[in-house]
């Protein structure tokens, strides 16, 4: 049963399953995502993660995408935007299938860096809480990123873009997990 994996390895299943869709959608679409500024998938991110509220608060929703589907989207539009500040301005437009699943494993593996280590310091504080709550610590990641945005980038004492894009992805992760216990 997934509730009896260890953590890391409910990250794993999770962003492997986060993955495969990726995978599947580029090569449906190829690098057409490399046109979003990380502006705009701060703002498609931000989309997700209101609806998730929404369906949390009215506990009703009228278009069939799960909560754990938006989840999964925010994982990777997350990777979508911590690649594009990997890139410089030079970058190609298209990348290769190799091209782009050796950033998003790059990308993956730092989120998962992050996740041990805060996982050690904080005690897997995350299992206590609410979906629901995860849901607003997101949005609140949110609201941080785009003042972080608005000030073209510039922080005073405040983590950048990155931490915050790494932060969601692992919130999402979470949230899944605990969706996934709760369905088992």
């Amino acid at each position: 049963m997934f509730k009896d994996k260890k953590t890391n390895e409910q990250f794993d299943e999770i962003t492997r399953d986060c993955r495969g869709l990726f995978l599947k959608k580029y090569s449906d679409y190829g690098s057409a995502w490399r046109i979003l500024r990380p502006t705009s998938l701060t703002d498609q991110i931000q989309i997700k993660a209101r609806r998730i509220r929404n369906i949390q608060e009215m506990q009703t929703q009228k278009v069939g995408d799960s909560i754990e589907s938006e989840f999964i989207g925010i994982v990777n539009y997350s990777i979508m935007a911590l690649i594009q500040l990997s890139l410089d301005s030079e970058a190609p437009f298209e990348l290769s299938l190799s091209e782009v699943t050796d950033l998003y494993d790059t990308e993956l593996q730092k989120a998962r860096s992050l996740m041990i280590q805060k996982n050690h310091d904080y005690g897997e504080a995350w299992r206590d809480m609410r979906v629901s709550s995860i849901t607003d610590l997101i949005l609140m990641k949110l609201l941080r990123l785009r003042q972080i945005e608005d000030n073209q980038g510039q922080t005073i004492v405040s983590e950048g873009l990155d931490a915050n894009y790494l932060d969601i992805l692992n919130y999402s992760v979470f949230a899944l997990i605990l969706l996934r216990e709760k369905a088992d």
